[in-house]
């Protein structure tokens, strides 16, 4: 009986951990984002990871995996130079938050605009360099 409560415990802990990428293209024309840089995508990119005495599942719940291995990683693989306007919000693990970890859970998420850097117009170049 122990072993299947524990087999049940660890099937809904492990469907309550969970990982998405969110992605929109968007026209150039509805997003600004700066000069010389055109918006193709909105990105968002969330992950949530359940702990059951202080064990992580299935984890990777860090601002290191979300940046730089969801986000900055679905911008290339849509064409983007860049990913400008980025917010990120992340469940703390340190202090009282620590507490959180014998049963809870942990989220990250990040989101940011895709862009591709135009390059600048010769004629403006020109203008500028004397």
């Amino acid at each position: 009986m122990l072993v299947r409560r524990l087999v049940l415990t660890s099937a809904l802990a492990a469907l309550a951990a969970c990982s998405s990428i969110s992605t929109v293209r968007v026209q150039p024309e509805t997003v600004y984002v700066g000069p010389h840089l055109r918006p193709i995508a909105v990105i968002h990119a969330q992950i949530t990871s359940a702990y059951l005495l202080w064990i992580p599942i299935p984890g990777h719940v860090d601002l290191d995996y979300i940046v730089n291995r969801m986000l900055l990683a679905t911008a290339k693989t849509l064409g983007a130079d860049k990913v400008v306007e980025i917010q990120v919000d992340i469940t703390p693990d340190t202090g009282i938050w620590t507490l959180r970890k014998m049963l809870g859970y942990r989220s990250a998420s990040a989101s940011g605009v895709a862009v591709i850097v135009e390059p600048e117009a010769p004629s403006t170049a020109a203008k500028a360099a004397p």
